[in-house]
């Protein structure tokens, strides 16, 4: 019976390791890659994960979109207080990205500047074809810009 339980709960944690779609998941597998200073490759994913440390020492990732513009890397979390993620990142900035199947170390820095926002606002428009001034009924978005990290 034990070993059952066991069995099941360890496939249960493997299966559930990495997000899938909207559902969250635990740590991020791969390579991990070395530091990149131009991020114009994410252009190629529609999607990437990102991990973050919770205050319970256990990692949490979600599947989000980014866009890169002149090789600066940027994401947005719409609706940023209704996100758990968001308040990690608050908490602790390194992260971890899951780009293709390479692992790159990050840290999330929230834009506050018009300009810095403007840019992530092209970078959105320019990889997802959207219009770079949001409708004035869009729900809020915190922009970051994303680093490389040793």
């Amino acid at each position: 019976m034990r070993t059952a339980l066991f069995i099941g709960l360890a496939t249960l944690v493997v299966a559930c390791v990495e997000p899938v779609d909207r559902r969250p998941g635990l740590w991020l597998s791969g390579e991990v890659a070395p530091a990149v200073e131009d991020w114009s490759f994410a252009n190629d994913h529609p999607e990437i994960f990102v991990e973050v440390k919770t205050p319970y020492g256990v990692r949490y990732s979600i599947t989000v979109v980014c866009a890169s513009l002149e090789g600066a890397l940027y994401m947005g979390a719409r609706n940023p207080t209704e996100k758990r993620w968001v308040g990690y990142v608050a908490r602790d900035p390194d992260v971890r990205l899951k780009i293709g199947d390479q692992i790159y170390r990050a840290r999330m820095t929230p834009i506050e500047d018009a300009d810095g926002i403007a840019l992530a606002l092209r970078a959105y428009a320019r990889k997802y074809d959207r219009h770079e001034t949001p409708a004035a009924d869009a729900p809020p978005v915190q922009y970051f810009s994303v680093m490389s990290r040793d």
